[in-house]
């Protein structure tokens, strides 16, 4: 489509596109018409999103003639993403008699296209879905690679499918009515991809990262279309985390554990939390041994020089107990054989994973991390 950069996720008959531009939830009626074969998609959003965006993308449904019955509109939320709401989900999907021909749409940030994707995972055993992203994280991360799932009480993302989704339509227009801590919870994810394996990407962001956050076009668009790409890179020869694909964790191991003990809430969002756990990544790199100091202080002082959290401290209101985070920690769904998976870096762009960390070095630097 003109003025749209167009992004392959490379997994044979399964393949798929991620289109990235300004306006194509406008524009998103031919794209969903030709990936679902002309099937009206059932859209599931959030309450939030719903009064943003939800009527531009219905009317661009009807226009290519493929017009839908009332979305399925979830509360907003991370605690959105767990059993009871998964449950009334499917019984609204399926009280609508579908059929395996049926295809979903998830309209959202993050929550919604994690559990919308479950949701097409399970219903009848596995039917299509589309994703229309509309916060920063989501466009470059979660929409993409097909991990789909909810949380529940002993960790994130505990209960889930890995299940493709048919197309990812990315409209970076739809940031531009986002809080800014939204904007700066998912541009932890696109520093990620800078710090794992692109180094000049992470040089472009400390020139640029100020203009994708404060809402510059043509930065926000260059940001999401290098990070989709790098992303589609990775899950096209390791779709199911088994290599490579498990460098996109640095930071979640600690995230992860940050989020689970202070309940998923709003007091810290996702982003935020793999902010703080990338640069405890890059710390145990350096106590380690495995990386130059120099290096971890240019990641939290980016990090921290556009609004982002470095440091558990950073979280108000938090008394943080360090063996809560431990045992959230071991209950991550990366541990093997008992042991925690981190992912490390011997530099900037130069991330690799490691299961023999001493568990005394990464208690040590929990403990003085928590008390700032």
């Amino acid at each position: 489509m003109g003025g749209a950069e167009t992004v392959r996720v490379e997994l044979g008959s399964r393949g798929y596109d991620i289109l990235v531009g300004d306006g194509l939830l406008a524009q998103a009626g031919p794209l969903v018409k030709a990936a679902t074969g002309g099937r009206a998609p059932i859209v599931v959003t959030d309450e939030t999103v719903a009064g943003l965006h939800l009527a531009t993308l219905e009317r661009s449904l009807a226009d290519a003639g493929i017009p839908t019955g009332p979305a399925i509109v979830l509360p907003a939320g991370e605690k959105t993403k767990d059993f009871a709401h998964l449950e009334r989900l499917l019984d609204a999907i399926l009280g609508r008699g579908i059929e395996r021909s049926a295809a979903l749409l998830a309209l959202g940030g993050g929550v919604i296209g994690d559990i919308t994707g479950f949701a097409a995972a399970v219903a009848l055993r596995g039917i299509d879905f589309v994703q229309v992203p509309t916060t920063l994280l989501a466009q470059v991360d979660s929409s993409v690679g097909g991990k789909t799932g909810i949380n529940t009480r002993q960790g994130k993302n505990l209960v889930g499918a890995f299940h493709q989704p048919k197309l990812v339509i990315a409209d970076t227009a739809a940031l531009d009515t986002l809080p800014r801590r939204e904007v700066l919870a998912g541009y932890a994810e696109v520093v990620k991809y800078g710090l794992i394996r692109l180094p000049g990407f992470f040089d472009w962001l400390e020139e640029n990262g100020a203009r994708v956050v404060d809402g510059d076009g043509a930065a926000r668009r260059e940001a999401v279309t290098v990070s989709c790409r790098a992303k589609a890179d990775i899950v096209g020869v390791d779709e199911r985390e088994s290599g490579d694909r498990a460098l996109l964790n640095l930071g979640h191991t600690f995230g992860h554990a940050l989020e689970a003990a202070t309940g998923f809430g709003p007091r810290l969002l996702h982003g935020e939390a793999v902010s703080i756990g990338m640069v405890l990544a890059f710390e145990l790199s350096v106590r380690l041994g495995l990386c130059p100091a120099a290096d971890a202080a240019r990641a939290s002082t980016h990090l921290a020089a556009v609004g982002l959290p470095v440091r558990p401290t950073d979280v108000p209101g938090v008394d943080w107990d360090v063996d809560e985070l431990v045992g959230h920690m071991a209950k991550d769904k990366k541990v093997r054989d008992g042991r925690i998976t981190f992912i490390l870096a011997r530099r900037i762009g130069d991330a690799f994973t490691r299961r023999d960390v001493d568990s005394a070095v990464v208690r040590e630097l929990l403990v003085e991390a928590v008390r700032g």
